[in-house]
């Protein structure tokens, strides 16, 4: 990574990163449970704590941050290169939620925890559209020996309305939307794949046959030994994928081709954001190692919906 600029370390196990219109970052630590606020010196400031494990960000039509929480990570630390690494559910995971979180008080409110009877087990990240409703997807719990079968919801920021639109999927993480909003993006970890869903309307897609019944087009999976986590995507359309294992950013174009992979000294980079005033300032998450860091990006972010806060 070239001219790349430390903002922060530390951090238990930092994901979710939101860049905000007067220079300051937001982000959650999932190993540390809380929502904090670093400013452009670098200083830090906790804006709320949550419990379980905050995981996704996204700021919604209210000014509010709408956060994904999973229930809790338990983390075990490996020596040899000094991270954090997930193991497995906490030992008091009671389930998965919604959270939505003033920024001027910290006051914590819980919107959703379940969609018509089908239990929220580890909602992992969200976007906004343009409606106001958002879209999250919820990378379920892996046991010892099985794992959660989970899709994609849709949800209203008033806390009335929440319903499953896509299933099945195989542990979904990251989630986009297009420039003109027409398409979904949801990359999955550990099939690697990123797929694409026709957006229909607030909560609607037209489903593309495939042999899986979930309604996506496949775009894109990489060779290697390689996980995708989160994602963000670039003014001109790309989709910028966060990857695991042999680390950094996959680019990849709105056809499907690989336009651009970007090395990171973390095997756990988890999220990618952009920000500043021209939308090429990449903010990206070093989970494993609690750091986050920025760098000058060779193209313009997508500025985000109801994103001036």
């Amino acid at each position: 990574m070239n001219d790349v600029r430390l903002i922060a370390s530390g951090l238990g196990f930092p994901e979710g990163p939101v860049a905000l219109l007067d220079g300051d970052l937001l982000l959650v630590e999932i190993r540390g449970q809380c929502l904090t606020r670093i400013d452009a010196a670098g200083g830090r400031n906790r804006v709320a704590a949550l419990g379980g494990g905050p995981n996704g960000a996204a700021i919604g039509p209210d000014g509010a941050v709408y956060v994904c929480n999973n229930g809790g990570f338990e983390f075990g630390d490996v020596e040899l290169h000094a991270i954090n690494v997930p193991v497995g559910p906490a030992s008091d995971y009671a389930g998965g939620s919604i959270q939505r979180v003033d920024l001027a008080t910290g006051e914590v409110r819980t919107l959703y925890r379940e969609a018509d009877g089908v239990p929220l087990r580890g909602p992992n990240d969200l976007v906004f559209d343009r409606y106001g409703g958002f879209w999250f997807t919820d990378h379920g719990k892996s046991f010892h020996r099985e794992r959660d079968r989970v899709g994609v919801f849709y949800a209203t920021a008033d806390g009335c309305h929440i319903g499953e639109v896509i299933f099945p999927l195989e542990n979904p993480n990251g989630i986009g939307l297009s420039p003109d909003g027409r398409t979904l993006y949801v990359a999955e970890t550990y099939t690697c794949q990123l797929w694409a869903f026709e957006v229909a309307g607030p909560g609607e897609i037209s489903p593309h046959p495939n042999l899986f019944g979930h309604g996506g087009r496949f775009l894109y999976r990489p060779a290697g030994f390689r996980y995708f986590d989160s994602l963000a995507v670039e003014q001109c359309g790309n989709i910028c994928v966060a990857t695991i294992g042999e680390p950094g950013i996959s680019v990849i174009s709105p056809t499907g081709d690989l336009v651009d992979f970007v090395p990171t000294p973390d095997v756990f980079t988890t999220n990618i954001c952009f920000g500043g005033a021209d939308m090429r300032t990449a903010y990206i998450t070093l989970s494993g190692s609690g750091r986050v860091v920025a760098m000058r990006w060779p193209r313009a972010g997508l500025r985000l919906n109801h994103a001036a806060a």
